[in-house]
């Protein structure tokens, strides 16, 4: 089952972002095929100011573990994260 983590960071946290960004990315690459996509959202001037990841994970209990472990959520960046399930109906490379 497909997961949308829709994450908004916290006002003023650019530089925690980047300070954690190279053990985020490591932690995202570890879920294999699991992870589907992911990228950060940004304002008009290209600054991250969120993130958005699609992770194929078990049921609920299990991405929430996962988006608990995150490092970026260990380190308190986020505001919030809203976690919905989510089916990938046009441009999947995965469909038959």
């Amino acid at each position: 089952m497909l997961f949308a983590l829709l994450c908004t960071d916290k006002p003023g946290s650019l530089d925690l972002r980047l300070k954690v960004r190279p053990d985020h990315l490591a932690y995202l690459n570890g879920l294999g095929d699991k992870l589907k996509f992911a990228g950060p959202f940004t304002d008009d001037a290209g600054t991250p100011s969120g993130s958005l990841v699609v992770i194929d994970a078990e049921n609920r209990a299990a991405i929430e573990q996962i988006a608990a472990n995150d490092p970026y959520a260990k380190a308190g960046l986020f505001q919030s994260v809203d976690i919905k399930a989510w089916k990938w109906a046009l441009k999947n490379p995965e469909a038959k």
